[in-house]
């Protein structure tokens, strides 16, 4: 009894003792791909990206919004010397000492239809001449007047029409970037999967070799086997011990790899889930198209290229010929030696202005910028329609490359589960001596090779899969239009 009691509590202190063992984190792929999404350096990249795009149609915004500007200068001392000409046509240098101060506040509203610009404006103005013990006051109560460009390129007009197609365009790209991560860490998610199914071939092998061995010593022992079969194992053990060691460096790798892209910290022991084989999707590419060139930014871009095209034609044509500005204002304005003076029966004011511009001999340089301007034009439409080829073609492709990636998964894994089988009996015949060591080697070289075609099969397949959705912006598996806040 005290033997068996003493046994119990040693058993109890080795439990107590027993060092933890590490944490093991289980990542599925969709896990992952939500994780890299999140937290990974390009992932963060694209956010500052779309918040510079997202401040920058801000800006173009604030071009069509009221202005309101305050500017002056406060003070204006000034003591020193200055030239004064004389009536003679003489120089004197008299000395100036005074103040002249100003403040003004100024309203302005674009008016994108025309290009013209509507503005008003109120301003003050106080002068001391403290060698003369003089002040003077000078101001513009109240003023509007408005700026009209004649005959020119109107800017704010195809601003309208070509930066919202530029806002969009950043926010599917935005899109885009996030779909083009989990293309990525697919990529990655498959280095690892290959590498940990690998360590655990070459360890199984290992182990069976090692089985294997034992008996073929008991069958050389009662003269069953010959030396030649001894030393085929014993070389396969050591290919084995190599492949293990392969292996694990592999795996490491591939780990340190997919926890920089993913942005994963700590260092818990990661095991991937083998996906699902195939899901049961059926896409055709005409769904993909339709959904491409309702989503992607490169749909958006085409418009884009071509707009700017017609602008810059547009621009060459404002640049030539005849060129005018019409200027006009009127409001009040008036000067007194006080400040209540100064607002008191103010007197009116008014202008107006046209400024004119004609080419009388440029060498034919209006005409050239014009042409140039159209020739580009016409090149982008050729080049949008060749990038329209090119994009459908991809589509289609990709298209036909996951339908065959959904069957070569169906194929590989029945030849991993037959190669599998056929290795189990190669085992079982060999231990009855019923096959040769060289079968037995084939058996095993054919049941790894049908074990990582069917994980390169699976990795074709995910990543066709996870490219469909990067060139549609299209979820399949939901049936929704891929979109992020």
């Amino acid at each position: 009894m005290k033997t068996i009691l003493s046994f119990f509590f040693l058993l109890s202190g080795v439990h107590v003792v027993a060092a933890p063992v590490n944490d093991t984190l289980k990542l599925g792929l969709p896990a992952l791909v939500e994780m890299a999404k999140s937290n990974s350096i390009a992932a963060k990249q694209a956010i500052t990206v779309r918040e510079t795009k997202y401040w920058e149609w801000r800006t173009y915004r604030s071009n069509y919004q009221p202005q309101l500007e305050l500017s002056g200068i406060l003070p204006g001392y000034n003591k020193t010397y200055s030239q004064v000409l004389q009536p003679n046509g003489a120089i004197l240098f008299q000395p100036v000492h005074n103040d002249n101060s100003s403040l003004t506040m100024n309203f302005s509203q674009s008016i994108a239809a025309t290009g013209g610009t509507i503005y008003g404006t109120t301003q003050l103005q106080r002068f001391d001449d403290f060698d003369r013990k003089n002040v003077l006051y000078n101001a513009i109560p109240y003023g509007i007047g408005y700026t009209q460009p004649l005959l020119q390129f109107n800017s704010l007009k195809w601003d309208k029409k070509i930066e919202p197609l530029k806002y969009n365009e950043s926010k599917q790209a935005y899109i885009e970037s996030q779909e083009q991560i989990a293309v990525t860490v697919t990529g990655y998610f498959f280095d690892l999967l290959l590498a940990q199914v690998n360590l655990n071939i070459a360890a199984t092998n290992l182990t069976n070799t090692l089985k294997i061995l034992d008996i073929a010593n008991t069958k050389f022992d009662l003269g069953k086997i010959s030396k030649n079969e001894i030393l085929q194992l014993q070389l396969e053990e050591l290919n084995a011990q190599k492949a293990v060691g392969t292996a694990k460096r592999d795996m490491e790798i591939a780990t340190l790899n997919l926890r920089s892209y993913a942005g994963m910290e700590g260092d818990d022991k990661i095991v991937l889930d083998m996906p699902a084989q195939v899901n049961q999707m059926n896409i055709s590419a005409d769904r993909v198209l339709k959904e491409a060139f309702e989503n992607r930014s490169d749909a958006i871009a085409f418009v884009r290229k071509l707009a700017e095209a017609k602008r810059d034609v547009a621009k060459a044509k404002g640049q030539n010929g005849l060129t005018a500005t019409l200027n006009a204002n009127l409001g009040f304005s008036n000067a007194a030696s006080n400040i209540a003076d100064v607002y008191r029966s103010p007197k009116s004011q008014q202008s107006i202005q046209l400024q004119l511009s004609i080419p009388v001999l440029d060498w034919g340089r209006s005409k050239s910028r014009t042409k140039t301007a159209e020739a580009n034009e016409q090149f982008v439409a050729y080049a949008v329609e060749q990038d329209k080829q090119t994009f459908k073609q991809q589509i289609v492709t990709q298209v036909t490359l996951f339908n065959m990636m959904k069957e070569q998964v169906e194929l590989t894994g029945k030849a991993d589960h037959i190669a599998s089988e056929k290795y189990q009996i190669a085992r079982e015949r060999y231990v009855l001596g019923d096959l040769s060591i060289t079968d037995l080697s084939i058996a095993f070289q054919e049941n790894d090779r049908a074990k990582r075609d069917y994980i390169a099969s699976l990795r074709d397949f995910w990543s066709a899969y996870y490219q469909l959705r990067y060139l549609s912006l299209y979820d399949f598996e939901k049936n929704e239009k891929i979109t992020y806040k």
